[in-house]
């Protein structure tokens, strides 16, 4: 996996700045019914770990299930993460970040989930529902 160092971003209004140490530069894209309804579309994502610094007046969160949390700023609306309550790991959209050289689309999850308007055309690996639960969920319920 390649990571990428010191990466920074923010908001659309510029409100809430983000600082990650180190991420991961394999983008994910989650096809889950919560992601979707949040943005419209798919979430485009990257793995940013727990080294990630959040500054501004304007930023929110959102308890979206019992395991994990959603962060957004508050003035402008742009997504900014989605939290892993129990081990706080951060998933953040890979548009926050201002350098995207070395990212690369390479997975797909919730992938039964998925409408029939869109598709990718990278090839990527791609998982279902019911094997993410079985990977992230403590509880098993599939709420995200």
């Amino acid at each position: 996996m390649t990571k990428l160092a010191d990466q920074q971003g923010s908001c659309l209004c510029g409100g809430v700045s983000v600082k990650v140490e180190q991420l991961d530069a394999q983008v994910g894209v989650c096809h889950c019914g919560m992601c979707r309804k949040w943005g419209g579309g798919p979430l485009l994502a990257v793995d940013c770990g727990t080294g990630v610094q959040l500054d501004g007046d304007s930023l929110a969160t959102f308890a979206s299930s019992e395991w994990a949390e959603r962060g957004f700023c508050q003035r402008c609306g742009t997504h900014l993460f989605w939290r892993m309550r129990q081990t706080g790991q951060y998933i953040m959209p890979a548009g926050l970040f201002t350098d995207t050289e070395g990212f690369v689309l390479d997975h797909q999850i919730f992938i039964d989930h998925k409408p029939d308007y869109y598709a990718f055309a990278n090839d990527t690996k791609c998982m279902t529902e019911a094997e993410v639960i079985a990977m992230f969920a403590p509880d098993g319920d599939g709420s995200a």
